[in-house]
């Protein structure tokens, strides 16, 4: 196939875009109009929430940590959600353990720069942003209350294989029913889950949120300043 002119131009535009594109350093500019953003501390508003902050550790898929505090925030509505989800389970004998809430975007970035393209399922898009850089996701699973153990879902948390999609069967039957149970729970106030990803969930407000770039200190410092 013999390429004009026209065509080599065309394609060399298209790779100076996708270059320029995925050479960012920045968030990506979002047009239209987005609530002002209030992000709250999770174990503020229940401290028997627990935390589990894997990214605050070397404990995680990049071998490294990449968050400086151990720490989970959300947007109030989406935090408020979720203390409700914690305390319908109470009542059937489990909480919830927190992985991650709110992402600053220089963080999504750096997940997607080091995530094998096969993988890219498993993380999200610089380029479009996640919706845990507008604080409104959460990565969670449950404790028991009278062990205070985490359950064992189907899969390990980030494991990006077969194994942790919301649909996988070939679990135990306690696994199955466990994820099912964080699932209805969640379900119930207006968050759903990211199929490929048993423990993701995105709270049903999200694209009402810009995407944030800022760090947990800062957020911090504004909730503290504010008082």
């Amino acid at each position: 196939m013999k390429l004009t002119r026209r065509s080599l131009a065309v394609l060399l535009l298209l790779a100076i875009l996708s270059a320029l594109l995925y050479a960012q350093d920045a968030p990506p500019k979002e047009a239209g109009t987005f609530r002002q953003p209030d992000l709250v501390e999770l174990v503020k508003l229940d401290s028997t929430i627990r935390l589990d902050i894997r990214y605050a550790t070397k404990n995680n898929f990049t071998g490294r940590a990449v968050y400086k505090e151990p720490r989970a925030f959300l947007q109030r509505p989406a935090a408020e959600a979720l203390v409700r989800v914690h305390n319908a389970l109470k009542s059937q004998g489990y909480g919830l353990v927190i992985f991650d809430g709110y992402r600053p975007w220089k963080v999504t970035k750096i997940f997607w720069d080091i995530t094998p393209v096969e993988k890219r399922e498993f993380v999200a898009d610089p380029a479009k942003g996640s919706r845990h850089n507008r604080g409104c996701a959460v990565d969670l699973t449950m404790y028991e209350l009278q062990t205070g153990k985490q359950v064992r879902m189907p899969s390990e948390y980030d494991e990006m294989t077969e194994r942790s999609h919301i649909n996988y069967q070939c679990a135990t039957p306690e696994a199955r029913r466990l994820r099912d149970m964080l699932r209805a729970a969640m379900e119930a106030e207006g968050f759903n889950v990211y199929e490929p990803e048993w423990w993701h969930y995105d709270y049903k407000d999200w694209r009402s949120y810009p995407i944030l770039n800022i760090s947990f200190k800062e957020i911090a410092h504004a909730s503290s300043s504010s008082r």
